[in-house]
């Protein structure tokens, strides 16, 4: 459980008893004790079993793969998977690959719709890069029409580990994965994926070096 969720939980909790007993009215009362649910559900943190073997890319976080696509950027093509996260995904955020962070960068934005391609560059989020020593890595954090904070603990120079928590995006958010364009992907568009558990392609070198989707 994220610290935040015990915080609102219990309070709402309290907030809950105060109104039953000063009311005795249950449909007055249910407001606060189903927000309370609500909330202890969000925040919710489950143990992952982290995948071993070379060269494995997990999702950073839970949710629905809407795109896998390959994409042009000023650094060269790429294969971006995004992940659209909804109010009843699990919203802790890990860690895709191991290696060292040498970019983490905060962007101010808009909080258009996580749906829309132009959130992906219009909307508040962070971006961070991963390298191994072979190959880099990077994801966004992207705020959504709900998602107001987002919250990343790591910063550039750390060292991580593939699967480790690294933050979250709260109520309802995107994630972009940014792999070289030659990964071996995992996944296809309308699957589901966890964060720190599902696999979602492996590093050139590592696999046979060629997208395939739908492979587990």
């Amino acid at each position: 459980m994220v610290r935040d969720g015990l915080y609102y939980g219990v309070s709402l909790l309290v907030v809950a008893v105060i109104v039953y007993f000063g009311t005795h009215w249950i449909s007055l009362t249910a407001i606060p004790f189903l927000l309370a649910v609500f909330f202890l559900i969000f925040f919710r943190d489950p143990e992952r079993e982290i995948p071993a073997g070379p060269g494995l890319i997990v999702s950073p976080g839970d949710g629905k793969v809407e795109e896998a696509e390959w994409i042009e950027t000023t650094a060269g093509a790429r294969f971006r998977v995004s992940i659209f996260l909804s109010v009843f995904d699990v919203h802790v955020n890990r860690v895709p690959i191991s290696g060292k962070v040498t970019l983490m960068e905060y962007r101010e934005g808009q909080f258009l719709n996580a749906m829309s391609p132009e959130s992906a560059i219009l909307n508040e989020q962070t971006l961070i890069v991963i390298e191994d020593g072979q190959n880099s890595v990077s994801f966004k954090q992207i705020a959504g029409l709900l998602a107001r904070r987002i919250i990343c603990d790591v910063k550039t120079g750390d060292v991580v580990q593939r699967g480790q928590r690294m933050g979250m995006i709260k109520f309802g958010s995107r994630v972009d994965v940014l792999m070289p364009a030659d990964v071996e992907l995992r996944v296809k568009p309308g699957d589901r994926v966890q964060g720190g558990k599902s696999i979602l392609g492996v590093l050139p070198g590592y696999g046979e070096n060629k997208s395939s989707y739908g492979r587990s």
